[in-house]
């Protein structure tokens, strides 16, 4: 019978088969991993053949983590199987190269003068040639050169910018992402050394997710991706894992068959969509939104209609919804004001710090009260305030055992109207609050909870309070369900179902809803709020810090557990201290003037009435901050820190303490003045730049113009 297929049984014919023998042999197998700007860790074998990378394959040996969870297997993706071929990429970078004409001019120079120092400042101030040089980026002309005249002409700029202009006017930044910490801390080490200035990149790239420093005072400190699956409701949001945490997203998938319901709120149909048991789509940048009218919900069904004992247990002693704030008289009627403080009440005299120890109203003393935790235990003067840095309900004194009060509302000694105000109109509510007074070294004080503010902020109905409350879930007003469907597109309903089993779950499960977000939310002009309506409804029901819960943030985050030995030697804390460290995105608004495209606060926020904020621009706020203190940056002032020093010391200073005590005394008299505040005038910022990174400056136009000169 005739077929189309014919065996070759002659070996002499099959010898093309020895090409994929070749092609799969290998010497030896090397464990690895791929940081080409990727912090999933994921472990490799790596085939190697005569010192050649012949293939990989995803290891198989990765440890159970748990009996009663899936294996890490397989872990790694597509873009890891392919890094072997970077390597060996005919378009890799291998050797330095340097443009055309400042080659050219650096061999003239060079010729000229023996001190390569005085070869570079004969470039650069030479104003025609300095141009040219300039002027040549962007228009490629790259040449190939070596090694030691690379270096040669880095040492000489920094020694050049040194001498002319401070050390503080050298500045780099590097993403850890995108390189090994050895890498990383050799060029980082270097640049401290010399007195330059080193620059974040989380912020820069906004990666970072601001609401977490700013409610945490931590940043990403996100679960290990095997505990998503001991969640037991789970809220991906602002994330699509497939794409960047692929290898863990077989957790995901893997969901269901722990029992796990899975909400995905996304615009689009993304990749992760396919797993959802419901697929919200919000409209791009409303999250806050949503997370408002979910946050109705669960006030009103968990916390007024009936209470949970676990989320009051939880919300009393993690969270500062028992904390007590003043009630204040405004021009148009009562308004929220600041936390009731230790220096407030003639008990605490003594208390060092006690402008930043905050109090609790005590059911069993019933008074307000001092308690651990707060922010004045964290660095105290006195031995007596040590050991008090904790979240313990004690008093702070005696650290007798408390009962915090989260509503004064069963034991209230007045009703006030309070003006609130919602961030989309400009007209404000008057809401009933229940109150307890307080005698003051000021006088007796009317004072409320957090929680009874936030009940009252989210216009949910408490039976005995008055005023401009939402009737019920179809009341456009109060970030209730109905409220926020203008700004989400997603019905009351959904709002409604999805409120009530996160709630419910966390109810039975004490904690385990979870919230999965990533970078999506970090490019919104208010990131931060999307962040904090997540993890207010995630505290109000008790998930933060339980296993399966929480929020879980997940861009580039790095579990660098020899931190703080590796930082000793990247920021050479071994040599001095502190090092040269300062935020990038503040560093790029000034030196690229991109503030002069903003306008005043106004222009983004509403306002409820004419205040200082309506003559204020973002440019005032950075400016206040490195005058206070609060914020480092570099340079630091309009002229050369180290001819501040000479002038110092010609003034008669002859220690450090006598050179900061001239240096302070000129600041108060106007001079020198700081570069940020110089900057916004006048050309007086970093004269080198060093990226090693894997992203180009942003924002691109204004870095050319008035970074680089071009």
């Amino acid at each position: 019978m005739a077929t189309w297929i014919q065996d070759e049984i002659n070996p002499g014919k099959r010898g093309w088969e020895e090409y994929y023998r070749n092609r799969w042999q290998y010497d030896k197998t090397v464990r690895s991993t791929h940081g080409n700007n990727c912090t999933g860790g994921c472990s490799w074998m790596v085939y190697v053949k005569d010192g050649i990378i012949t293939w990989e394959l995803q290891a198989v040996d990765y440890p159970k983590l748990d009996q009663s969870i899936p294996p890490y297997e397989p872990r790694g993706c597509q873009r890891g199987i392919s890094a072997s071929w970077y390597v060996y990429s005919p378009v890799r970078i291998k050797y330095p190269y340097c443009r055309g004409v400042l080659l050219d001019a650096w061999k003239e120079a060079r010729a000229k003068h023996s001190d390569p120092v005085d070869a570079w400042r004969s470039i650069v101030e030479n104003a025609e040639l300095h141009k040219k040089i300039k002027w040549s980026r962007g228009k490629g002309g790259f040449r190939r050169f070596d090694w030691d005249t690379a270096a040669e002409i880095i040492a000489s700029a920094h020694i050049y910018t040194i001498k002319k202009y401070g050390p503080d006017r050298i500045i780099a930044f590097s993403p850890i992402p995108a390189m090994s910490q050895i890498s990383y801390a050799a060029g980082a080490r270097y640049n401290q050394l010399i007195g330059g200035v080193h620059l974040s990149f989380y912020d820069y790239y906004t990666d970072l997710p601001n609401a977490e420093p700013e409610v945490w005072g931590e940043q990403t400190d996100s679960c290990e991706s095997a505990d998503w699956y001991n969640t037991g409701y789970c809220v991906i949001t602002g994330a699509n894992p497939n794409m960047t945490r692929t290898a863990d997203c077989h957790f995901v998938s893997e969901l269901r068959m722990g029992g796990a319901k899975l909400v995905v709120c996304a615009p689009d149909y993304s990749q992760v969509t396919k797993y959802a048991d419901n697929w919200v789509p919000l409209k791009p940048g409303s999250d806050s939104n949503f997370w408002m009218g979910i946050k109705h919900v669960i006030l009103k069904e968990f916390f007024v209609d009936r209470k949970v004992p676990y989320f009051e247990a939880y919300t009393r002693q993690f969270t500062d919804l028992p904390m007590l704030v003043k009630i204040e008289k405004g021009k148009d009627g009562w308004e929220q004001g600041r936390f009731l403080r230790a220096c407030e009440l003639s008990e605490y005299d003594g208390e060092d710090n006690p402008e930043w120890k905050f109090t609790m109203w005590d059911e069993i003393t019933n008074k307000a009260v001092v308690v651990n935790g707060s922010m004045g235990y964290r660095w105290p003067k006195d031995h007596h305030s040590h050991g008090k840095w904790n979240l313990l309900l004690r008093e702070a004194k005696t650290q007798k055992n408390i009962n915090p009060s989260l509503t004064v509302l069963d034991h209230k000694e007045d009703a006030i109207e309070v003006n609130f105000y919602e961030v989309d109109k400009p007209e404000k509510y008057k809401r009933q609050v229940p109150v307890r007074y307080v005698q003051t070294k000021e006088g007796k004080v009317a004072v409320t909870t957090v929680f009874d503010l936030k009940v009252a902020q989210c216009g949910v109905a408490r039976k005995g309070l008055s005023g401009d409350y939402c009737r019920n879930y179809d009341d456009e007003r109060g970030f209730s369900p109905a409220w926020q469907e203008r700004y989400t597109g997603i019905g009351r309903d959904t709002i409604i179902q999805i409120a009530r089993e996160f709630a419910s779950n966390a109810e039975v499960t004490k904690g385990r809803s979870m919230i999965i977000t990533g970078s999506s939310y970090n490019h919104w002009y208010h990131s931060n709020l999307l962040y904090r309506t997540a993890m207010d409804a995630l505290m109000l029901c008790g998930c933060v810090g339980r296993n399966g819960g929480g929020l879980q943030h997940y861009v580039g985050q790095e579990k660098l557990a020899p931190f703080d030995s590796w930082g000793q030697i990247a920021h050479s804390l071994d040599w001095y201290r502190p090092p040269r460290l300062m935020n990038n995105p503040s560093f790029w608004y000034i030196n690229t003037t991109m503030f002069k495209f903003d306008g005043a606060i106004t222009d983004y926020h509403n306002v409820p009435d004419k205040n200082a904020l309506e003559f204020q621009h973002t440019v005032d706020y950075n400016v206040r901050a490195v005058r206070l203190g609060w914020m480092p940056c570099y340079p630091q002032f309009n002229k050369s820190s180290i001819a501040l020093c000479e002038e110092a010391q010609r003034a008669g200073a002859k220690s450090d303490a006598e050179i900061i005590d001239y240096v302070v005394k000129q600041l108060k008299s106007g001079s020198p003045e700081l570069m940020m505040q110089t900057r916004t005038r006048r050309r007086t910022g970093p004269r080198s730049v060093h990226r090693r990174a894997t992203r180009p400056a942003r924002p691109r136009q204004e870095s050319l113009r008035h970074v680089l000169g071009t």
